[in-house]
């Protein structure tokens, strides 16, 4: 059941221009600000199916509300009877399958991404294919062999982190409700860490961002942002036709082997676009025609599908090809109680951690 959102946007975008000018002091409250919006956006949501709900349980599944599985009742059960988690305790593996959907189902940039739940996975390994079939004659000698550069990423090194205030009010609704709220809170937090981590990750303890570029110079652990690749104005006709041709054709080079030989990739359907939502009314404007019946139609060339990120920068575009950024989490999720000074009023805070990774596949796949 999709959640009506009050403060949480807002809380969002202030977290997200944090980040790009604002102090460590500043983000810290910024993302303080962002997480107890949401957790008041979610809460009230809920109180007030709470208020409006029957009690008949098929009823409420039919509504949109939880039927939960055997071992989710016993360990949302367990949590209401402590009044809250204790220690460090592992979340239902249907939980986190469900935690997984909504990620995807509720984000589009996430979706664009293709990310991966790898479940109990903590590496995997993906190879890039080489060499080419040859034709010889029928009992000859094996003309061609086809290679592959194999590559293992691990997702155990980088670890996200999610914030769950958590009310003793919320505890005295039931476990459905509990459980909801949950997997809610975990879900649209590590939404915005997610996001943040594959548009603009430096690489140093997070993912390598969209925006930034493989092959400059790292220092102390953190990449780059990646050189514009050009001008777009957007005007209409033969000027953005240019300008979005010159795009495809930097997205359309693949390079194959240790010396990075260019060869050409099939782009065609596979093109993202991401771009600030400031920035989109304006594009989306310029791309607008009436056609002949009267109806207004907005259509780029070469058909990018459009995405929207708080953590794109004003007057940027991020073009990249889905399928060729790694984008993934892994291992079980884990929930404990947090003992340090992050604290909010009214209710115990803890944490939800997430095996999760990210980088560009090669350094032409993405376009600033």
């Amino acid at each position: 059941m999709t959640i009506k959102f009050n403060n949480f946007a807002e809380k969002k975008q202030a977290f997200a221009k944090a980040t790009q000018e604002g102090s460590a002091e500043e983000q810290s409250a910024a993302l303080n600000n962002m997480l107890e919006a949401l957790a008041q956006d979610v809460q009230g949501d809920i109180m007030n199916q709470v208020n409006t709900s029957m009690l008949d349980r098929s009823i409420m599944q039919a509504r949109g509300a939880n039927v939960l599985t055997s071992e989710e009742t016993k360990f949302f059960n367990v949590v209401i009877e402590k009044g809250g988690f204790k220690d460090t305790e592992t979340l239902p593996k249907t939980t986190q399958e469900r935690i997984f959907d909504d990620l995807v189902e509720g984000h589009p940039l996430l979706q664009q991404l293709g990310i991966q739940n790898l479940g109990a996975v903590t590496e995997f390994i993906y190879g890039d294919p080489e060499g080419a079939a040859v034709w010889g004659q029928l009992f000859g000698d094996i003309q061609g062999q086809l290679n592959a550069t194999f590559r293992k990423e691990s997702i155990s090194q980088l670890k996200l982190t999610a914030f769950i205030p958590l009310s003793n009010d919320m505890l005295k609704l039931g476990l459905v409700w509990v459980e909801r709220y949950v997997r809610t809170m975990i879900s649209e937090a590590m939404s915005v860490g997610l996001e943040r981590g594959y548009v603009a990750g430096t690489g140093k303890d997070m993912p390598i961002g969209l925006l930034k570029d493989l092959k400059g110079s790292v220092v102390d652990g953190k990449y780059p942002d990646k050189a514009s690749a050009g001008i777009l104005t957007f005007e209409p006709g033969r000027a953005t036709i240019n300008e979005l041709k010159g795009v495809v054709e930097k997205l359309s080079i693949r390079p194959v082997g240790k010396d990075e030989e260019e060869k050409v990739r099939n782009v065609a359907g596979k093109v993202v676009m991401i771009v600030n939502p400031f920035d989109n009314f304006s594009i989306q404007a310029n791309a607008t025609v009436q056609n002949a019946a009267g109806i207004y139609v907005t259509s780029l060339p070469f058909n990018p599908t459009i995405t929207e990120s708080m953590f794109v920068p004003k007057g940027k575009v991020v073009f990249f090809i889905r399928g060729e950024y790694i984008a993934a989490v892994g291992g079980a999720m884990e929930v404990k109680k947090f003992d340090q000074t992050l604290a909010m009023e009214d209710a115990t805070l803890y944490i939800a951690k997430q095996y999760a990774t990210g980088k560009p596949k090669d350094n032409y796949a993405k376009q600033v």
